[in-house]
């Protein structure tokens, strides 16, 4: 029979505890994972290559439910067994976070969405909401509920919350749901549908021309000595320079352990190592002449901020950008894309670099190295900087954008090379 322990956490068959000697000392300085195996008739373990205890029971939780399989399976005789309704929608949100949620690279706005559903039923007169309960009516009052939350920035400014985002959570809830259904813990799938987003969100149609986007550099460039221009100033250079979406913009980095900048080949990775690719897939680009210096004169990360929103925000408002939507910090990948359009570029150039169009694993990784690989978007894209310099000089080439050394070299290349 296996022994009781004194485990700081337990789950079903599994335990958690410190794998010890005969004497008493620690055999491994990490916590372990136990079970009793009933076929060898003894106790066994697997390390959690950790000595944090939170971080252990992350990983027991795992460990316990990838080899768990749920309501559905007798655990004494491994037959399958009708499913009783009443799995509980907290319940299933914690399984799918750590079956999940925790693994993919969007682990962060999985997280974030399915956050409301909890407040949501912390709301309710019982927290005990079963999957099969959730239906349309459920969830039209939670929508309800969720739109009359403001999002509240770290600086305290309050602004409402789209249709859109709110059907974010409703789409992740349906996800769990059917996952928990999938493995048998909740008798039925999801028992609502949720509205599709491009019926909730409307493409913004503004498009800034090449006088408007040197105007954002004009801004930027006027609180250079301040942070959040500075960063904002380094976000529109990369932005205008890739195309990347904005969270793609603000990961750019020249740090070898990322593996995104080749120098020599002037070719961005937007997608660093080990970052798993979502359905908004980062491509790999090659980029304008201007930008490739701003990023050989760069160590780490090149917009130096985590995020420009707010600097983005005053900046509409001194440049009165048209509101509802319209303007928000996509507007330049959208923007240049419409630049390069008129400009003729073949629309499969514009589609690789916004990540739109993919090519194969094997054409993808050689494709980039090659001289001709998006030559008419290179072009066109210099050509475009070229523009916004001649509105603003200094616009991509001045010494006080935050290089050190060798920023007078990136000068005197952009001179020469403007002519």
């Amino acid at each position: 029979m296996p022994r009781e322990p004194k485990e700081p956490y337990r789950r079903g068959q599994f335990w958690l505890g410190w794998d010890r000697k005969l004497d008493g000392s620690l055999r491994s300085p990490f916590l372990a994972i136990f079970w009793y195996d009933p076929e060898r008739g003894r106790e066994r373990s697997t390390s959690t290559r950790t000595a944090d205890v939170e971080q252990a029971r992350h990983r027991l939780d795992a460990h316990y439910l990838e080899r768990d399989r749920g309501a559905s399976i007798c655990p004494t005789c491994g037959q399958q067994r009708a499913v009783a309704s009443g799995f509980l929608v907290t319940d299933a949100i914690s399984n799918y976070q750590i079956l999940h949620g925790q693994l993919r690279a969007s682990s962060e706005a999985i997280a974030a969405r399915l956050a409301h559903v909890v407040r949501y039923i912390a709301t309710l007169p019982s927290a005990a909401v079963a999957c099969e309960q959730v239906n349309d009516e459920w969830v039209q009052r939670f929508r309800t509920w969720l739109t009359a939350q403001p999002i509240v920035s770290t600086g305290g400014n309050h602004r409402p919350r789209s249709a859109s985002t709110v059907e974010n959570s409703v789409i992740q809830l349906a996800a769990v749901i059917n996952a928990a259904h999938r493995r048998g813990d909740a008798s039925r799938p999801a028992g609502f549908r949720p509205i599709p987003l491009k019926e909730l969100s409307a493409t913004p149609q503004h498009r800034a021309t090449v006088p408007e986007l040197a105007a954002m550099f004009r801004y930027a460039l006027s609180r250079r000595r301040q942070s959040d221009g500075a960063g904002l100033h380094r976000f529109l250079i990369a932005s205008v320079s890739t195309l990347a979406r904005p969270d793609a913009a603000h990961e750019i980095s020249t740090a070898a352990d990322r593996g995104q900048w080749n120098s020599q080949r002037r070719v961005l990775d937007l997608n660093p190592r080990g970052r798993r690719q979502t359905k908004k897939y980062r491509a790999t680009v090659r980029v304008p002449w201007q930008f490739a210096e701003h990023l050989d004169n760069v160590a780490g990360k090149f917009v130096p901020v985590s995020t420009v929103r707010s600097a983005w925000r005053g900046m509409a408002i001194e440049l009165s950008l048209p509101g509802d939507g319209e303007s928000g910090m996509k507007l330049i990948r959208r923007s240049v894309a419409q630049l390069l359009r008129d400009r003729r570029v073949p629309a499969e150039e514009i589609e690789l670099m916004m990540g739109h169009r993919k090519l194969d694993a094997v054409t993808d990784l050689y494709a980039a190295f090659r001289p001709e690989h998006l030559s008419n978007a290179i072009t066109a894209l210099e050509g475009i900087i070229d523009e916004i310099e001649c509105f603003v000089p200094g616009a991509f080439h001045r010494k006080d954008t935050g290089q050190t050394g060798s920023s007078l070299k990136l000068i005197s290349g952009g001179v020469a090379k403007n002519g």
